[in-house]
């Protein structure tokens, strides 16, 4: 199965957790960083996986910008979203509802939010003093679930068979 991964990143956590999908997937996955990269049609793909990272309670326009335009085709494809964030529980399920169109998320076959992280030395000046004086963090660390990117990346892999419940 092909499989497109296309990802926007500020601080490359959330491209990590991109390579760490391709890892799990099975067939052939592109990854496509949507800040550097041209993206090819996601019509050539059975498998579309979308994933951004949260900022100020926002997930990356180029990120919104691919799924309005390719919004009707993503509708065809197994569909995939998921963000990078530091919040957890009911907060970071908001944030992942506000970053994708409603439909897509019903759609989706997995959805899910995988922590985040603070990477001081990708950070301009500005955003350390933010993040120091917003989040109360000093230096770098990462939350980021590796595991619930394992389960993710399963449940795409997961192929759905009716007539496996006739057996």
């Amino acid at each position: 199965m092909k499989t497109l991964i296309v990802y926007a990143t500020n601080h490359g956590c959330t491209e990590k957790i991109a390579e760490q999908m391709k890892d799990y997937l099975g067939g052939d996955v592109t990854l496509k960083n949507l800040k550097k990269e041209s993206v090819p049609s996601p019509e050539l793909y059975s498998r579309v996986i979308v994933g951004g990272s949260i900022h100020a309670g926002q997930v990356q326009k180029k990120v919104k910008e691919f799924c309005r335009a390719n919004s009707a085709l993503l509708l065809q494809k197994e569909l995939g979203l998921f963000i990078c964030c530091m919040e957890e529980g009911e907060v970071a399920q908001k944030q992942l509802e506000n970053a994708y169109p409603e439909e897509l998320l019903e759609n989706a076959k997995a959805s899910a939010f995988f922590g985040g992280a603070f990477d001081f030395d990708r950070m301009n000046f500005l955003e350390k003093m933010v993040v120091k004086k917003v989040a109360q963090v000093r230096q770098s660390t990462s939350k980021v679930d590796s595991e619930e990117v394992r389960k993710f990346s399963k449940r795409m892999d997961r192929v759905f068979n009716p007539f496996l419940f006739l057996v």
